[in-house]
């Protein structure tokens, strides 16, 4: 059960940042595949439309985030924070649990660190 989890969240990570170059690590805009990720989760009808509202306000302040001339790190910080939060509200323990090991290896991968410096 944990490696097709695993390889499940791999995938999904793969395949939605694939195409982005490695120079842009720190700028990552925070797209998510909204449909990958309701597979993956299993998400009902209206879990779905919550979540991929709150996948558009994460891309929305990841992009400003990553605009910003000032406390960028902040910022980026206060996104992933706030999308967990709006998850946490959304999702039930399974699906939250398994999201918020999704995000930690996407960021992971991207080379994001929200651990404050």
């Amino acid at each position: 059960m944990k490696l097709g989890l695993l390889v499940a969240g791999l995938a999904f990570s793969v395949s939605v940042f694939a195409n982005e170059p490695k120079e842009n690590v720190q700028k990552w805009n925070g797209s998510i595949n909204k449909e990958q990720l309701s597979k993956y989760l299993k998400l009902t009808n209206n879990q779905h439309k919550e979540v991929s509202a709150i996948c558009d306000y994460f891309e929305i302040q990841m992009n400003l985030a990553n605009k910003s001339k000032e406390n960028n790190n902040d910022q980026v910080r206060k996104a992933i924070y706030s999308n967990l939060n709006l998850m946490k509200k959304t999702l039930d323990n399974k699906q939250f649990s398994d999201y918020e090991k999704l995000m930690s290896m996407t960021l992971r991968n991207k080379g994001i660190d929200i651990e404050k410096k």
